[in-house]
């Protein structure tokens, strides 16, 4: 068997088991050779680099390989480096070559993305002297990720434009773990010296110091002992990265505001939904965007007061008039159960005396919604010291009458990707958090989901354009598979109307051959970096060309993925949004261990991107799971609906909770829940969902309250943990329409007898499906064809709307 034999009739699922059954096959048929070398290659599969890959060495026929060499070619960086002045104030490119050998082994395939972003990010935050420096670090990033006390790794570093006559300067060093192990590198001693300072400033704040903690060991492990309520807004600058920036300072460090490094003493461990308001007291300025968090610290509330300015300063507030636009508002809301006031007693009279001063609960807080609605997502039932009314009861009594369309909205925001290159300032000190995303837009959608609601508030329904970058797609076949074909269907959906695009680069139909992450990301990645490219876009003149571009490069884009390595290197490369259909617990079903490690590395990812998810409520794979018996007892006896919806509504909840709530928590205002009409349901069980998708995202109806169900299992929650997230209903082709078609009409009723159809025939029944999911108040439909759904969508919001 030749080797194109091989590649075109099994599947891989990694380079090492690929190269491995090379070995195999070239062994038996050539056993007279005492040893050969095979060396496979990946070209066009990693966001920085050319290339990487596996060499071999296999000594005649036995079973054993006697060297294994992965290697890395081309990762082009820009590193802080050289010993000139001017050396010290630009980066300079770089291109790093990295080859590990170590002994034969078979236990986890390397991950070699997850490696060469580790490589990538250090060599762009380093600031070594010398090529020969960055080579040595740069090797002990690697050594330190393999943990393997038998390998060695070469670094070969080039800095092109060291020498003027010359293709570029080279430094090449060999180390294994020993090297590093005898004495302490550069980065170690700064460390401990780091540390040292860290107990030293410990000692100055009040509250209890964690110096004494074993080395890396992390304060989340001990409980902080206070729990308190901080509102959130900004009208001015880029209001959605203001408020991150704010948050991640918020969760740095409550000891060193210079360098935001040192012991957490603050966690947040609940966030809101995000709210677009018009201003309440100074009418003529920029609308404000407002939030809140919860969390928990051990500092004092002046300590805490403290630090919230000291972190408005430096995300960039300055003095304005009182209620005046400001970069960044934080404001105490709540602290545990205390009443407390700073102030003099005498002087206790009004309002116009807080400057410097500290009143919990925050004054004001019963008399704004957009204090109220905040803290309303969180701890509705919370009772504010001094009113003895729940937060809920005072939102009521703020909103006697519908909150004006104009006034305030819920707002999903989506990053900008991929981040733009900002030149470091070396004698500025280095601040170690992950870099918050500039915005590119946001959504709106209405505060109350349309089942929760007695009038019908306008709403935009959202389109995405749904594009399979993969040969075996259920709906399209392979037609957008090569990367031309792609780019002409993404510069059609945009000219048609699409708010997004969706690209995925492994099918979830039924049957459908596994894919590894590897090939997922080399179909995805090039058709995102195309897109942002611009995109070739054939159009008749050149003005209008231009104008279509634009727009291509500008459009946002979504990653169909469940794979948190596939996901992390799409939305470097361009994509602002995670689509995943097993709503980060992998396609394990039910849960197991695997379920959790993965579903804590998606959380992570797509909190330090802090990019929108959607997750999708599903059961492993599409065509399985579809009991829902133990969802009875929310079944209607009259219509005979609510099982399914139940079940959507307490699988998909837990998850979204799992992912919001706790340290580490994505922000709430950055999900999107999708009920997965089509996976792990019945015909029935899909058109009930559709039928009743509203209810998905609304609060429980009277009759659905624990208080009134028999059978509810116990951990059923109190209020429906969907409520309120903005939903994405897709329907576009997907198998229970075709089974409705096959359906003959009722005797009497007519002459068709049903028919059997493919997915491309099923546009008209996705027509009708998509303006019961508008009329159902979607906030995003997902479809195939942009243009002749959009109609509909456009229709269906001018009947429903």
């Amino acid at each position: 068997m030749g080797m194109k034999a091989i590649v075109e009739s099994e599947v891989f699922p990694s380079l090492e088991a690929f190269v491995d059954r090379v070995c195999f096959v070239y062994a038996l048929q050539y056993s007279q050779v005492p040893s050969f070398t095979v060396r496979i290659a990946r070209t066009k599969a990693l966001l920085y680099g050319s290339a990487f890959g596996v060499e071999v060495t296999k000594v005649g026929s036995r079973a054993d390989l006697a060297k294994e060499t992965f290697f890395f070619q081309d990762i082009l960086a820009y590193a802080l480096i050289g010993i000139h002045p001017h050396e010290r104030r630009r980066k300079q490119r770089v291109r790093v070559n990295a080859m590990v050998t170590r002994r034969m082994t078979r236990q986890q395939p390397l991950d070699f993305r997850v490696l060469e972003q580790r490589i990538f990010d250090f060599v762009e935050d380093s600031k070594c002297l010398t090529v020969e420096a960055l080579a040595s670090e740069v090797a002990s990033v690697v050594l330190s990720f393999l943990d393997d006390k038998n390998a060695a790794v070469t670094v070969r570093i080039l800095k092109p434009s060291a020498i003027l006559d010359a293709d570029s300067a080279e430094v090449e060093v060999t180390r294994t773990l020993h090297d590093f192990r005898s004495k302490p590198s550069a980065s170690v001693a700064l460390t401990a010296a780091s540390k040292v300072s860290k107990a030293v400033q410990s000692d100055i704040v009040d509250g209890p110091s964690y110096s004494h903690l074993a080395p890396g060991s992390s304060p989340l492990q001990h409980a902080l002992p206070h729990r308190a309520a901080i509102a959130i807004g900004a009208n001015i600058g880029d209001r959605f990265a203001n408020i991150e920036c704010a948050l991640r300072l918020l969760e740095s460090s409550a000891l060193d505001t210079q360098s935001w490094t040192g012991v957490q003493r603050i966690v947040v461990v609940d966030t809101s939904f995000m709210y677009e308001t018009a201003p309440m007291y100074v009418k003529d300025q920029p609308k404000f965007i407002n939030c809140a968090c919860m969390i928990e610290t051990d500092l004092k509330p002046r300590e805490l007061l403290s630090y919230l300015k000291q972190i408005e300063e430096a995300v960039g507030r300055t003095a304005t008039f009182r209620n005046g636009p400001r970069a960044i508002d934080l404001d105490i809301v709540t602290y545990d159960d205390i009443v407390l006031d700073t102030r003099p007693e005498w002087s206790r009279t009004n309002l116009d005396n807080l400057q410097g001063e500290l009143v919990i609960p925050h004054p004001r807080v019963v008399e704004r919604e957009f204090v109220l609605r905040p803290l309303a997502d969180m701890i509705p039932n919370y009772v504010i010291p001094g009113t003895e009314k729940t937060v809920g009861t005072l939102l009521s009594e703020v909103v006697i009458q519908p909150t004006p369309s104009d006034a305030m909205h819920k707002v999903v925001p989506f990053p900008h990707y991929p981040l733009p290159h900002v030149e470091k300032d070396p004698t500025r000190p280095e601040v170690r958090l992950p870099p918050v995303p500039p915005t590119a837009t946001y959504w709106t959608y209405p505060i109350t989901p349309r089942a929760s609601s007695s009038t019908q508030s306008p709403h935009k329904t959202y389109i995405m354009a749904t594009l399979n970058a993969t040969p075996d797609s259920f709906s399209d076949g392979s037609v957008h598979y090569a990367l031309p074909d792609a780019l002409s269907y993404a510069a059609g959906a945009v000219a048609a109307g699409a708010n997004i695009i969706d690209i995925g680069g492994y099918s979830t139909r039924p049957g459908a051959a596994y894919v590894s992450p590897e090939d997922e990301f080399s179909r995805v990645v090039p058709v995102i970096q195309a897109i942002r490219d611009g995109g070739g876009v054939p159009t008749p003149t050149l003005s209008r060309q231009s104008s279509l571009k634009a727009k291509i490069a500008q459009t946002l884009i979504s990653v169909d993925t469940f794979r948190w390595e596939v996901a992390e290197e799409a939305v470097h490369a361009g994509a602002n949004c995670i689509n995943d259909v097993y709503a980060f617990g992998g396609m394990e079903y039910p849960p197991n261990e695997a379920s959790e490690v993965h579903f804590a590395k998606m959380r992570q990812v797509a909190r330090d991107l802090a990019v929108p998810v959607v997750l999708m409520h599903s059961r492993g794979l599409a065509a399985e799971n579809k009991d829902y018996a133990a969802y009875e007892y929310a079944r209607d006896a009259t219509s005979g609906r609510g099982a399914v919806v139940e079940g959507v509504r307490v699988e998909l909840g837990a998850k979204v909770e799992r992912a919001v709530r706790g340290p580490g928590g994505i922000r709430r205002w950055l999900v999107i829940v999708d009920p997965g009409v089509g996976f792990s349901k019945t015909l029935e069980g899909n058109l009930e969902l559709l039928r009743d998708a509203a209810s998905v995202v609304a609060e429980y109806p009277p009759h659905l309250t624990n208080a009134s169900l028999k059978g509810a299992p116990a951990e059923r929650p109190e209020r429906n943990p969907l409520a309120g997230y903005p939903l994405l209903i897709g329907t576009s082709r997907k198998s229970f329409l075709g089974a409705v078609l096959q359906r003959p009409d009722a005797a009497g009723a007519g002459y068709y007898e049903g028919r059997e159809t493919r997915p491309d025939e099923r546009d008209f029944a996705t027509a009708a499906a998509v303006s019961c999911a508008v009329q159902q108040g979607a906030n995003v439909v997902r479809v195939h064809d942009v243009l002749g759904l959009g109609d509909v969508v456009r229709v269906a919001s001018a009947l429903w709307s």
